[in-house]
């Protein structure tokens, strides 16, 4: 009994700390899509990528303090020909790992096109990480974020690192959509 107790305490800090968030189960929607972008940037190779950012250009300087704390970069995209190629319960290990409390939905747009935005929050002040899924008839991107992030920089990332350089037109697009819609629905 007490060597299951002080293997219980040696575990909790594992417990306890955030969890990344797995792509994995995505990958075997690869051989179904036209087309497929895999990222995945640890700490390590983020911060050796980001030693090729200028420290001359402003915009480059500040996606290099923006990766500076991140443990990784992790992109999934994928792009079909047809309709119906992917199922939207291939999304369902992805979710289950996002229903973690400290994960907090901040935009979710449901239509024809999907679309939620996670932040992963250890405290009040805090974000350390960020999931965006982008859910379209022929498109699926899924990019997870892990690590501290600045918010007012985050636009910087798009196009860098593999992260969509239209995810946030997406998001901006479905948005607006749903705000259309529910002005619709409330001049009716």
């Amino acid at each position: 009994m007490h060597r299951r107790l002080i293997l219980l305490f040696a575990l909790a800090p594992a417990w306890v700390c955030a969890q990344s968030v797995k792509l994995e189960s995505l990958d075997k929607l690869a051989d179904k899509a036209s087309e497929t972008v895999t990222v995945t940037l640890d700490g390590n190779l983020l911060q050796l990528a980001s030693r090729f950012l200028s420290n001359d250009d402003p915009d480059q300087k500040q996606i290099r303090k923006l990766v500076a704390g991140l443990k990784g970069v992790y992109v999934r995209n994928f792009e079909f020909e047809k309709v119906g190629e992917y199922q939207p319960s291939d999304l369902d290990p992805i979710r289950s790992q996002l229903r973690d409390p400290k994960w907090k939905k901040i935009v979710e747009v449901r239509g024809r096109d999907n679309a939620e935005v996670l932040l992963r929050q250890e405290s009040e002040n805090v974000i350390s990480g960020l999931a965006v899924i982008v859910a379209e008839a022929k498109e699926l991107t899924v990019v997870y974020i892990d690590g501290p992030i600045d918010m007012d920089g985050l636009s910087k990332l798009a196009g860098n690192f593999g992260i969509p350089e239209d995810i946030g037109t997406k998001l901006e697009k479905e948005k607006d959509k749903e705000k259309e819609k529910d002005k619709e629905k409330k001049a009716k």
